[in-house]
């Protein structure tokens, strides 16, 4: 595959994840979103909705990325990109961030995987034998906030699963997930296992579980996802 065709479909999948995300915002939420897809999630908030965006790292009403040029480099997210602000933005330190998360005032945290099981445990912040920049705010996040939602391709790179019976990663937190959000599907993690509640346009629910090594449960309310 050319490698612009291959970029090219990358970008359909991120933004079919985050724009499906963008839904499940509400007015008066409270928002982390974690390093990487997630942040894109800023750039796709329903006009008129008034939802607040957190990150760890001290600032508290981020705005969409800024257009180039007027880049405030001052202003950065916890994965250091420069970000926009909102009238009103707050700004504060690390510990006053963590405290706000740890305090359980974060409506709805957001975070990528490298791999979710059928329980619901997260595994997204190391594997072993490879460098570790560090943990970042992810286990604090999934403990703290109210709801975790997973954003994240449904595969590895080679098509492997990432949505497993168990994680084989040390994991960042036990039974933590709420929902995952791939290009493929909305699941929803429930304590009789993972509910396939919709499946992405031209798919099948065979097409889903095949690119899934837990074993689905198929919503008696079945829908085409919506972006």
């Amino acid at each position: 595959m050319p490698t612009d065709v291959k970029a090219a479909k990358d970008i359909d999948k991120r933004e079919r994840i985050v724009k499906r995300i963008a839904r499940e915002l509400r007015d008066g939420f409270y928002v982390n979103l974690g390093i990487g897809l997630p942040t894109l999630i800023a750039n796709y908030v329903p006009a008129g909705m008034d939802v607040v965006l957190q990150s760890e790292n001290g600032m508290l009403g981020i705005g969409p990325y800024p257009v180039e040029g007027e880049e405030d480099a001052d202003l950065i997210n916890a994965g250091k990109e420069t970000v926009g602000e909102l009238p009103g933005t707050a700004y504060f330190s690390s510990a006053d961030s963590f405290a706000m998360i740890r305090g359980g005032h974060v409506d709805l945290s957001v975070l990528g995987a490298m791999e979710v099981d059928e329980q619901g445990n997260l595994a997204n912040w190391m594997i072993p034998g490879k460098m570790v920049k560090g943990m970042g705010g992810a286990m604090d996040l999934v403990a703290g906030a109210r709801r975790v939602i997973v954003a994240m391709e449904h595969t590895t790179k080679d098509g492997q699963p990432k949505i497993l019976k168990k994680c084989t990663l040390p994991l960042t937190g036990v039974g933590v997930v709420h929902t995952i959000v791939t290009e493929m599907a909305y699941i929803n993690v429930t304590p009789k296992g993972l509910v396939l509640e919709e499946i992405a346009p031209g798919l099948t629910v065979e097409d889903v579980q095949k690119a899934t090594e837990a074993r689905l449960i198929v919503s008696l309310n079945l829908k085409t996802m919506e972006f």
